[in-house]
């Protein structure tokens, strides 16, 4: 399961024994192996309900989560089931099963609160499981839901408008859908039929009234229609008339089913498969199995700890996590692609370069694909600084590629020219000329030699070099030349000498301008992939705020319509609100960037960069 799926048992996310929260170490495990997106389908709802059951179907499989049909409440805490997804390749289906709520049997009720908290959190698609209608009683039993905006935070430093931050509360809630069990009532309203999606839109109509228990009765109500604008509904018929099959429904064949039930679950299930979104945070943050435990250990570390849980602490917290694995996935491309591609040694250093600054675009684009929340581009910074000593480490080894395959070229192309000079060819009148005959045909053959790479010339010099004594001595016993011209040859050997000293200085000013020229290049696309990423998220979360402005409307004239002047000004203000923070937003990228892209430059480049 290290870079997929594969099909297990359920498994305890989260433990709750006597009333504490804990997070299962080998479930972390588990889901720390999947890299692969998740859709995350969580269930909820009162205990002996047949939750259990839903699961099981969604997982395709013989019932394995405890169904609860005693008296005691089997499910304690969230239980998982990990199981590749069947209608999106390369995606895992992660199912949480909750304890039932409202068991009599558990000591504080708060606990239930938390449970329901962190299923709505963690998932994708939230399916409250109840028995019968939507009436009075099954809303004042979703009181859990009224309690969501006190029992979390969006941000850390929280602001007296903060339970109003729709827009930040919907981007981390699921969709919600709701499952009737038991269902016996005709779908029609007005004498004419309905769809159980319209069935759930009339129950969450207000009730007019200003009666304290109406007031209350209508909470759960307005928080659905709030912050759940995604929801949907499905009747399920009673599984069987049959008391005895209902009593253990864990040993129930499918074929002893109602076939209208059989129908309305699969139904149920395939609308699961293919509606249910990848778990995401803020539309734009793709959340992995690890990305999943990291927000599941976050959460429960957060309620131990007596605190409230912050949806921006826990972005944090996974960004930490989220960033390294993206330098170090980033990092990783650009070494494989270099070693790939990479020839070694490179006719020139220009060439080596090039391919470093196109390996590194593409780690740099892998980076910024994977990343989030990088305040002051700390991980990007890293990355940078990764990438540089493992270009350095390349050219090095691109030197010493170049080094040993000049040398071994001068060594097969002076053999001949050793073993002359082993045998005195050279030790007569007219040899100095002869010598320098041959190692000049040395020096054309090796210039043939292509792809010796950058540093042929200082090995070159090296060889040239080495030979100084053995052409000096030539030269002096050389009988067939006058003094005169053994000065001159002498002088001319030096001027040579000189000449490829220059040469070489040249030469390494040349390679320091390129190197100079790709860090140059380096800079400008980090800035540039930089100021996209910024600019993508500016757009995506104006998106958010007008599709939350969207959905507030649409409660304002539900509101209207409906005949609640209170609400539907209440509601006007919080969309007159939201407009001004929508046009704070299409004002902030034009006005801000140059500043924030600046600051974002001088962390990236360095202080040098701008003197």
């Amino acid at each position: 399961m290290a870079s997929g799926s594969m099909t297990m048992n359920p498994i305890c996310l989260v433990e709750n024994q006597k009333n504490q929260l804990r997070v299962n170490p080998e479930a972390l495990e588990i889901l720390d192996k999947i890299s692969q997106p998740v859709v995350v389908v969580a269930i909820s709802g009162l205990h002996q309900t047949g939750k259990s059951y839903l699961m099981n179907r969604l997982a395709g499989a013989n019932p394995d989560f405890p169904l609860g049909f005693m008296m005691e409440s089997e499910t304690k805490g969230i239980w998982m089931w990990c199981v590749p997804h069947p209608s999106k390749p390369n995606h895992t289906l992660v199912l949480l099963d909750t304890e039932g709520l409202g068991n009599v049997e558990k000591g504080d009720p708060k606990n239930d609160s938390w449970i329901f908290t962190l299923a709505v959190l963690l998932s994708s698609v939230f399916i409250y499981n109840s028995v019968g209608t939507i009436n009075h009683q099954a809303l004042e039993q979703l009181h859990y839901v009224t309690e969501l905006t006190q029992l979390i935070r969006t941000k850390s430093s929280p602001s007296p408008s903060e339970e109003d931050d729709s827009a930040e509360f919907m981007s981390f809630f699921p969709d919600l859908v709701w499952a009737l069990r038991d269902f016996t009532l005709e779908l029609e309203m007005d004498g004419r039929p309905i769809t159980a999606d319209e069935y759930l839109q009339n129950a969450l109509k207000l009730i007019p009234g200003e009666d304290p228990q109406i007031q209350e009765s209508n909470m759960p109500r307005e928080f659905i229609r709030k912050f759940f604008p995604r929801r949907n509904c499905f009747v399920l018929h009673q599984p069987t008339n049959d008391k005895r099959l209902l009593q253990h429904m864990e040993d129930v064949s499918e074929k002893q089913l109602d076939l209208n039930f059989q129908e309305q679950s699969k139904n149920f299930c395939q609308y699961i498969f293919t509606h249910a979104k990848t778990k995401t945070i803020r539309e734009e943050i793709i959340i992995t199995g690890n990305g999943l435990g990291t927000l599941a250990k976050a959460y429960v570390d957060t309620i131990n700890s007596g605190a409230v849980p912050c949806l921006e602490n826990a972005v944090t917290a996974l960004a930490q996590i989220e960033n390294s694995a993206a330098v170090q996935k980033a990092a990783d491309h650009y070494s494989q692609q270099m070693a790939q591609r990479a020839s070694l040694p490179t006719d020139t250093l220009r060439e080596l370069l090039d391919l470093h600054v196109t390996c590194e675009k593409e780690a740099i684009e892998i980076f910024m694909e994977n990343s989030f929340k990088d305040d002051n581009q700390v991980f990007q910074k890293k990355l940078m600084e990764i990438i540089d000593m493992r270009k350095e480490d390349f050219l090095l080894h691109n030197e010493e590629e170049s080094v040993k395959y000049c040398q071994a070229q001068l060594r097969q192309l002076s053999e001949p020219l050793m073993e002359r000079i082993s045998r005195g060819t050279f030790s007569v009148p007219g040899g100095y000329n002869l010598y320098l005959e041959a190692m000049d045909n040395i020096e054309k053959s090796y210039n043939l030699v292509p792809r010796k790479g950058m540093k042929a010339n200082e090995v070159l010099q090296s060889f040239m070099q080495a030979q100084a004594a053995t052409k000096e001595s030539i030269l002096q016993e050389d009988k067939a030349l006058t003094s005169r011209e053994k000065d001159l040859a002498a002088e001319s050997a030096k001027n040579w000498e000189a000449e490829k000293e220059q040469e070489l200085i040249r030469q390494k000013q040349k390679e320091q301008e390129e190197k100079s020229e790709a860090q140059e290049k380096s800079f400008q696309e980090n800035l540039i992939q930089l100021k996209e990423k910024m600019k993508r998220e500016s757009e995506n979360r104006l998106r958010v705020l007008e599709r939350t402005l969207e959905h507030k409307l649409k409660i304002q004239k539900e509101l209207q319509i409906e005949g609640f002047e209170k609400e539907s000004e209440k509601m006007r203000k919080e969309i007159n609100q939201l407009k001004q923070e929508i046009q704070e937003t299409e004002n902030f990228w034009p006005s801000i960037f140059v500043e924030l892209f600046c600051m974002a430059a001088g962390v990236l480049l360095g202080p040098s960069m701008f003197q």
